[in-house]
């Protein structure tokens, strides 16, 4: 047995379980939750006074329907998260890697090449897999093949300590696979991204890997396949014989993987730092030489070894405050996600909304005087010639008072359309002090212009109360909506500085580990 690979095995069998205690942290992200809920229920949006129809109305409507979608469906994936969950539970003082790539890169036979190593020191090997969501065990070894074989999530516990994911490439081509990888990436403390030497580093399945990456996970990117086929004499004849790459070949293609990945990591918002050097390894190669000291030199293990023996202490640290992550990560991307993703910009154009209604209400405002006024004065000619006889101006008075209440009150609704109006309070109609005027006689004396300029005075001055009385209540309800917006919008912003900053509490162990 090679140096790195005792070490590496002597180290996975004293991983034990952390000392950690996340019940305060647990405690915490669950009263966020809570206490998140219960703001948002207290700053509801006030709908009434608008029309059902209108587009503020719709919009409020809107994102309360959205609002028991995201509850139903953020239920729903935590219940979905179930079978990761148990898997977890499982496992517990395992250190969990998922090994990931396509479908071609060479997972199960990697998986089944450690598994022999293994079992070959006398290590504990137990093959399994889900099937209906529950743990089956087995003792036959991953099938390998040079197309996909992997329909379902499999794994293998390696010795007291260590458990090996080997899922359905997320890139796999059916849409169940990859779905069932992303539910069990929470199981996972540590990723090794495997990746064919025959076209290394395709930086583009990463993408699929940030959500896990941007938890802090690490990341080993491995080489596989780093081997050649040459041409040799062997008795006469010319036979094809599998050599691993040169060591300047595999240096080269392993600096070129780091260097695309480090740049591809940034581009997600990743640390670098959780990326490792890569390392090339042919478990073909490794197999056919016989899989001694020097065999296992040459094919990349003794360095490979190494390199999982230094993932240890960060992949352990994610290890250990797991059960908070899981949450954690609930509670960022099935519970804060959708609503700056969807409810902010929701609120947002209602609170434009908003403000263009209140931006527009002194024209509107003047409008409703303005269509008032042409409706009712048109017509007080011929009334005044009708009272004119009797000199009854109090009747002109109440008959033009109940035609302008009842002109206010319609064009009031028309215009402010958006809005449920109560009725207007009469506001009453009566001539200016000192107007000037003289009794009315059968033939129109000059004192019928006083009187007529009088009483328009006066309809004017009525009207112009009650659009202002409309204003304010309009103005009072659009305010009011306006500040349980910006109450919403508030509270989900401070919320989200809270749950970062019990993400900072969370990963702080680590980051002082580091230092």
């Amino acid at each position: 047995m090679s140096r790195e690979e005792q070490r590496f095995i002597d180290a996975i069998g004293r991983t034990g379980q952390g000392e950690a205690d996340l019940q305060p942290l647990l405690a915490a992200l669950r009263d966020w939750l809570a206490a998140l809920g219960q703001a948002l229920a207290q700053a509801a949006l006030p709908g009434g006074g608008l029309q059902s129809v209108c587009p503020m109305a719709r919009r409020i409507a809107a994102l309360q329907e959205d609002r028991i979608r995201q509850a139903r469906r953020r239920e729903e994936q935590w219940i979905a998260l179930a079978p990761a969950r148990a898997l977890a539970q499982r496992f517990e003082g395992k250190l969990m890697l998922l090994v990931f790539g396509k479908f071609n890169a060479g997972k199960s036979s990697l998986c089944n090449f450690l598994a022999q190593r293994f079992g070959q020191r006398h290590q504990t090997v137990q093959y399994f897999h889900l099937q209906g969501g529950l743990l089956v065990e087995s003792e036959v070894p991953f099938p390998e093949g040079a197309t996909e074989t992997t329909a379902r999530l499999q794994g293998v516990c390696l010795g007291q300590g260590l458990v090996l994911l080997d899922t359905p490439g997320l890139h796999s081509a059916t849409d169940e696979n990859a779905a069932l990888t992303q539910r069990f990436l929470d199981s996972a403390d540590a990723v090794l991204w495997l990746t064919s030497s025959t076209s290394p580093g395709q930086v583009q399945e990463l993408d699929e890997l940030a959500r896990e990456l941007r938890r802090g996970k690490p990341l080993l990117p491995v080489l596989t396949r780093s081997d050649v086929i040459d041409e040799d004499e062997v008795d006469g004849q010319i036979v094809k014989i599998l050599r691993n790459k040169s060591d300047a070949n595999r240096a080269d293609q392993e600096a070129d993987v780091r260097a695309r990945a480090a740049d591809k990591l940034q581009s997600l918002g990743v640390a670098v730092h959780q990326l490792k050097t890569p390392v090339s390894v042919s478990a073909h190669v490794a197999r056919t030489a016989g899989a001694d000291a020097q065999a296992m030199q040459g094919a990349g293990f003794e360095r490979l070894y190494a390199a999982l023996a230094e993932l240890l202490a960060p992949a352990l640290a994610y290890r250990d405050r797991k059960p908070a992550e899981v949450l954690l990560h609930h509670l960022q991307e099935d519970v804060l996600a959708p609503l700056q993703a969807q409810t902010l910009p929701a609120l947002q154009g209602l609170q434009q909304l908003v403000q263009d209604e209140l931006d527009a209400l002194p024209a509107r405002r003047a409008r409703i005087v303005q269509l008032a006024w042409r409706e009712v004065m048109p017509g007080l000619p011929a009334l005044l010639e009708q009272h004119a006889a009797s000199d009854e101006v109090d009747a002109v008075l109440a008959s033009l008072h109940a035609q302008l209440m009842h002109a206010f009150e319609r064009h009031a609704r028309a215009v402010l359309d958006s809005h449920v109006l109560p009725a207007p309070v009469p506001v009453a109609l009566a001539l200016p002090a000192g107007s000037g005027y003289e009794r009315v006689a059968e033939d129109l004396p000059p004192s019928y212009e006083k009187l007529y300029e009088a009483i328009g005075q006066s309809v004017l001055a009525v009207l112009e109360e009650l659009a202002d009385e409309v204003a304010s209540y309009c103005t009072a309800r659009m305010a009011a909506l306006s500040d349980a917006v910006s109450v919403q919008r508030a509270l989900i912003e401070e919320h989200a500085r809270r749950l970062a900053q019990l993400e900072e509490d969370l990963r702080q162990p680590q980051a002082m580990a580091a230092r």
